[in-house]
Formats: structure tokens, C-alpha cells, sequence
């Protein structure tokens, strides 16, 4: 009996360093609140066989993917410099960001990232004459390198899944996507993600047949776990149970939205971090204005409910008036498509019916409330704040599990795990939250 006892950790010391880490069950002294009905699909808390990797495709968030344009004759720029690449085929766009400060291509850049909703098609598009494209499709090394902020986009994740045995382009691989746009629900259309879903589909295919036909782990971070999502529910049930083992979202974006995307939309985003560029916030708002990302993921009233979101001295703004809002922030080009792409949304949820573990950071000061008194939208707001993970409301969180838990045969395949004092942002790279992150990995790798 003491030798059997002992079996378990001689094979422990039989595995790769990096890998025998991560079976250790000690999170730093942090200890992780899951849900006591969500126990883990598929068992224990170590790799079995061997510890046989199922190949892995990373899906960032909203800012990591890297964007080339071409400029075609139909373009019409508004500053001469602006058309300097007109023919000269494609070149970086969103790219090394610290390029556009250095060769004053601000509000170039700005010019040819916008977007235009078209209402005939119900659809968004480039400007006319911009085309895009995004950079290293497939390559898990192939995000946006921030040079002030070298750990974000899944980098340290990245780091870490290589020192366990993974390899990009043979196990390992990343599935950047337009940041711009967002998935569409059932009955819209989306040209952009169309062609990212067709890509996305080889990309896994091909994965499972260069291992042996092993099932893919789809793992997304943020706006890349909505992503995940969409895809998903855009398959067919066959597909899915032949190619994919299972989903790991580390705070991914809720469909019953969030405050964070309302203050953006008002006061400007910094989450594209344009170096040198001051205030980043309020220069690059005109643009960031122009995206679907920007309001596709606004508080939805089943959600919030009537409580009052947005403070003003001439009035209140809940979930239920939102186009209001945007009207009153002085953008009212974006009250159709809100209408048109967004309002449906919110009322849409489908199961993905797989084995799916979400981590969520909470215990952190979540703004609730945005007190804009004056009506001055230029200024930052003064907060009042509740739970969440610094950008995620804890309501939209728990909104999401319940989505998920009322139908019955995925209840079984979800495991939810709340992280107290893992922000949205670092989720994926502070030293704890991280080791947990990848425990959950390792555990989708089970057979």
C-alpha cells in the first residue's frame, strides 16, 4: 500500500518541470471561490496518459491583433500626407502603435481604422477605398507588441503554455481577429467575421489532423472569449463534438453588457494605446466612435434593469435609454446600428453545449454609475462603484452563469471559478491568477 501511495508522485517527477508545476494544487494563498454545482468537466486536476497536450488556439482581446490596410485609388484622404501609400500595396496599420506618433500618422491612422455602418446592407465596411486585412493569422506569436506593456496579449500566457511542451504552429496557435467589429447573433450579417469564422473552422481542422485528430481547446481572454463564443454557436453540433474538447474564457465579455464600453463611448477609450499621443483618450474618440465593438457590448435593460447608469443635472440614462445616450454624447450616427445590431443581441443567448470553464476576477471596485453632472462628456466622470473585476460588472457575470445553467444538459459541462482580486486586464499574466489560468488548461486537457 505505501508503494501505490507513492506511485502518483513518482509519475508527477516523470513530467516535464514547467508541467509538474502546474499539478500542484496551491494557488499562492489565494483560494478561488467555484461554484459547488459546477464541478470540473471530466474530473481531477492533472493531465492524464502521459500528459498528452490537445492543441490550443488563443483568441486575444480587443487590442491585440494587428492590422494592415491598402490604399486604392477610390481613397480620399483629408490630409495629403494621408494618401502618401495610395498603390504602394499594404502596409502596418495597427501594428508597432509607436510608429504613428514618430511619423506623424495620428490622424492618418485614425482616418483609415474608422468605420461606416451601411444601413442597406445592415452592415459595417471601410471607408471607401481602405482595405484591411489582419497580420499572422494562425501564429499564437503573431499579436500586437506594446513596447511600454510587453506582458499584455497573452504573452506571459504564451510563455507559460510553451514551457509545459506546447509549440506554436504545431500545437500552439493564435486567431487575431478585426478589433473594429464585432461577431454578429443568428440574422445579421458580418462580412469580416463571415471570413473569420471560415478561417477560424481550418484553423482547428487542420490543428486536430496535425494531432492525430485530437478535439482543439479554444481559449479567449476578454472581447477574444466573446469571439469564442459567437464561433461556437455559428456551428454545427457535429462539428463541434468532433473538433473541439473544450472552452476556457478568462473574463470574457458578457452578452448583458457592461458600464465600462458607456464611459468609452463617452469620454474616449485608451485601450488603444497610442504612445505620445495626449489626451489619448478624447483623440482617438472620434474613431473609436465609429466601431461596432464600441456599443456592442452597452448594458442591456434585462440586466440593469431601470436603475440609472448615466448622471446628469438634466437627466438620468438607464439601460433602457441608451440611444438617448448616444444621441446626447453628440454621436447619434450610432443609433441605428445600436438599434439594428445591438438591442437584438441582448436578448439572444444560446448554449454552447461543450465542456466550458470561465474565470472571473471579483472583489475589485467595478463602476456602476457615471456621474457626468455638468453634461460635460469631455471630462472623466465621477464613479460610484460596485463588485466586479476593475472593467465587468459582478451582475453581468452572474447574469451569464445563470444563461448558462438554465439549460440543463450544459450545466453540466460549465464550471465557473471567481478569482477575488484578479483584475480584467491581468487576469491572464499576475503570477497566481495565471498559475490558475493554466490549472484549468491542464484540466481540458483530460481524456
Amino acid at each position: 500500500m505505501g508503494i501505490l501511495r507513492l506511485l502518483p508522485l513518482v509519475l508527477l517527477l516523470l513530467l516535464p518541470p514547467g508541467l509538474r508545476e502546474y499539478l500542484s494544487p496551491a494557488i499562492n494563498g489565494r483560494v478561488p471561490e467555484d461554484d459547488g454545482r459546477a464541478a470540473a468537466p471530466g474530473g481531477g486536476g492533472g493531465v492524464d496518459d502521459g500528459a498528452v497536450l490537445h492543441p490550443i488556439v488563443l483568441v486575444p482581446g480587443v487590442s491585440c491583433s494587428e492590422l494592415e490596410v491598402r490604399l486604392t485609388d477610390a481613397y480620399r484622404p483629408s490630409l495629403p500626407r494621408c494618401g502618401a501609400m495610395k498603390g504602394k500595396g499594404w502596409f502596418g496599420l495597427w501594428a508597432n502603435c509607436s510608429d504613428l506618433p514618430a511619423h506623424h500618422y495620428v490622424p492618418c491612422f485614425m482616418e483609415q481604422m474608422s468605420l461606416v455602418y451601411d444601413p442597406a446592407a445592415g452592415d459595417y465596411r471601410n471607408l471607401p477605398g481602405v482595405e484591411t486585412r489582419v497580420r499572422n493569422f494562425g501564429s499564437s506569436r503573431g499579436f500586437q507588441r506594446n513596447p511600454e506593456h510587453t506582458d499584455w496579449c497573452l504573452e506571459i500566457l504564451r510563455q507559460e503554455l510553451e514551457r509545459i511542451g506546447y509549440r506554436d504552429g504545431d500545437t500552439l496557435f493564435g486567431a487575431p481577429y478585426d478589433l473594429r467589429y464585432a461577431p454578429p447573433v443568428p440574422g445579421q450579417s458580418s462580412a469580416v467575421f463571415s471570413r473569420y469564422f471560415r478561417q477560424l473552422t481550418r484553423l482547428i481542422e487542420d490543428a486536430s489532423r496535425r494531432n492525430q485528430g485530437r478535439k482543439a481547446i479554444l481559449f479567449g481572454h476578454s472581447f477574444g472569449g466573446m469571439v469564442v463564443l459567437e464561433f461556437v454557436r455559428s456551428t454545427t453540433m457535429a462539428w463541434r463534438n468532433r473538433h473541439i474538447k473544450h472552452l476556457v474564457l478568462a473574463a470574457p465579455l458578457p452578452a448583458g453588457g457592461f458600464m465600462q464600453p458607456v464611459q468609452y463611448f463617452a469620454s474616449g477609450s485608451d485601450l488603444l494605446f497610442v504612445p505620445g499621443t495626449e489626451p489619448l483618450a478624447l483623440t482617438l474618440r472620434p474613431m473609436w466612435r465609429t466601431f461596432e465593438s464600441a456599443i456592442v457590448n452597452f448594458p442591456s435593460p434585462a440586466v440593469f434593469g431601470q436603475r440609472p447608469l448615466v448622471i446628469t443635472r438634466e437627466r438620468n440614462y438607464s439601460a433602457h435609454d441608451m440611444e438617448d445616450f448616444l444621441a446626447a454624447v453628440g454621436y447619434g450616427a450610432a443609433v441605428e446600428p445600436f438599434r439594428r445590431r445591438v438591442v437584438p443581441r441582448m436578448g439572444y443567448f444560446q448554449a454552447p453545449m461543450l465542456p466550458t470553464t470561465v474565470l472571473n476576477g471579483v472583489g475589485i471596485e467595478t463602476p456602476e454609475q457615471l456621474v457626468y453632472w455638468d453634461g460635460d462628456f469631455d471630462a472623466d466622470p465621477e464613479k460610484v462603484n460596485g463588485d466586479g473585476d476593475e472593467d465587468i460588472n459582478l451582475v453581468s457575470m452572474l447574469a451569464f452563469d445563470e444563461q448558462m445553467r438554465q439549460q440543463p444538459e450544459q450545466n453540466k459541462l460549465f464550471k465557473t471559478i471567481k478569482l477575488p482580486g484578479a483584475k480584467h486586464g491581468t487576469i491572464v499574466t499576475e503570477d497566481w491568477s495565471l498559475k490558475r489560468v493554466m490549472q484549468e488548461i491542464l484540466e481540458a486537457n483530460r481524456a
